[in-house]
């Protein structure tokens, strides 16, 4: 192995393990919704609103990562961010409403620099034909991290360690890891700043945001990917343990495999997308299962498969999310790869931003604001998931494929 492709590989190793505390944060309020509720004094509602913000920050701040990563690098931008997300987790423990909101967001606004950063090592470091596979392998990182905010939280929490305690622990952690990036992500000459950046960053943004492909890349994403970030992620355990029944342990423990189906979906999905080539019927084949899953989630008896089995393949399938992240790459320049990441987080996070809210507000309404909800009120609030799905497999069957089975010249 070359000395530059180990450096490639240290690059994305520890932007990867970044990535993997940052979802940590994202998804661990989903197994402490009910100390968070009377620690702020908010109702679950609110709670869910203020747990939100992540994506408020995430959305906006993926243009910036993107656009900063194209003109500075990944070793000038990446440490910001860790140390934003830890920031964000010690204001987070304060108790203060304000101060836990303002938290939130940061960790948000900081933890995009992970996923952004680490996928524009992974494509600009390594062979085209490797893309999907590595972008894959990086949402691996993102899930296992999101699979231990619950799987590895959980119990914690329920052995007596506070809430507090836990946040205060990973905003130190957060700024740990900030300074192993900065001394362990190389810098390589061609990273240095490059006069008037900023304005061809922003024309790179406009070069993206042209492209209907890019579009509607973001929108299959996101689609996919909100029967995660806003169902499991947040009301998962809530919804097995009112819905359906089950003690908060064995709740947890189906919660958190769907991002466990992730470890294994996502480079799963990418290595079959490069090994035959094609991206669309990948994204087509495991949308369909994941409409299936989440029918028997919401509508089938609890009994109806071997425990723990939906809850893996339905994360296993929604790892197609990450194959449009590897299509809006293959779709517009490679001087624009960091900007094209930056634009697909922000309109795949955009929607977690704006649905949150109006699928929180929805289940409230439908229950009459109960302090304990029926299984109807879960199933009339997010059926609209299933709805959304069913629209990202349209849409792909508009997607030029970008596949390198596609681009080969006809013999």
């Amino acid at each position: 192995m070359s000395r530059s492709v180990r450096t490639a590989v240290v690059a994305w190793l520890v932007t990867a393990l970044y990535y993997f505390y940052q979802y940590t944060l994202r998804s661990a309020p989903a197994v402490m919704m009910p100390q968070l509720s009377d620690a702020f004094g908010l109702t679950a509602m609110g709670v869910a609103s203020m747990v939100g913000l992540f994506y408020w920050g995430y959305s906006p701040f993926s243009l910036v990562a993107g656009a900063a990563m194209d003109g500075l690098g990944p070793r000038r931008v990446v440490p910001i961010g860790a140390a934003a997300v830890g920031i964000g987790s010690l204001l987070f423990a304060t108790g203060d409403s304000s101060l836990a909101s303002f938290g939130r967001f940061l960790q948000g606004a900081g933890g995009v620099f992970a996923l952004v950063g680490a996928i524009f090592i992974a494509t600009s470091s390594f062979p085209p034909s490797r893309a999907a596979t590595l972008i894959g392998a990086t949402q691996m990182f993102g899930m296992a991290g999101g699979s231990a905010g619950q799987f590895v939280v959980g119990p914690i929490i329920a052995s007596g360690v506070s809430w507090s305690a836990f946040w205060m622990g990973m905003g130190i952690a957060g700024l740990v890891i900030s300074v192993i990036l900065y001394f362990l992500i190389p810098a390589p000459e061609e990273t240095k700043p490059r006069p008037g950046w900023i304005k061809t960053a922003v024309g790179g943004l406009g070069v993206v945001f042209r492209n209907p492909q890019s579009i509607l890349c973001g929108m299959i994403a996101g689609f996919l990917f909100i029967p995660t970030t806003i169902f499991d992620m947040v009301w998962g355990v809530r919804y097995l343990q009112e819905a359906r029944g089950f003690e908060y342990a064995e709740a947890v423990l189906r919660s958190s495999l769907v991002p466990f189906g992730w470890i294994i979906g996502c480079p799963l999905l990418g290595f079959i997308s490069d090994r035959i080539g094609r991206r669309k019927p990948v994204i087509i084949g495991a949308a369909a299962v994941l409409l299936g899953c989440l029918a028997l989630i919401l509508y089938g008896p609890a009994d109806i498969l071997p425990p723990y089995i939906i809850g893996i393949v339905a994360g296993l399938a929604s790892g197609a999310a990450m194959l449009p992240y590897t299509v809006i790459k293959e779709a517009n320049p490679p001087a624009v790869g960091g900007s094209a990441t930056g634009v697909i987080n922000f309109l795949n996070f955009t929607f977690s931003a704006l649905l949150g809210p109006v699928f929180g507000w929805v289940l409230s309404t439908v229950s009459g604001g109960a302090a304990e909800m029926s299984i109807d009120h879960y199933q009339t609030a997010f059926e609209p998931l299933m709805y959304g799905v069913a629209i990202a497999i349209m849409l792909t069957l508009i997607l030029k494929e970008t596949g390198p089975a596609a681009r080969r010249p006809a013999p």
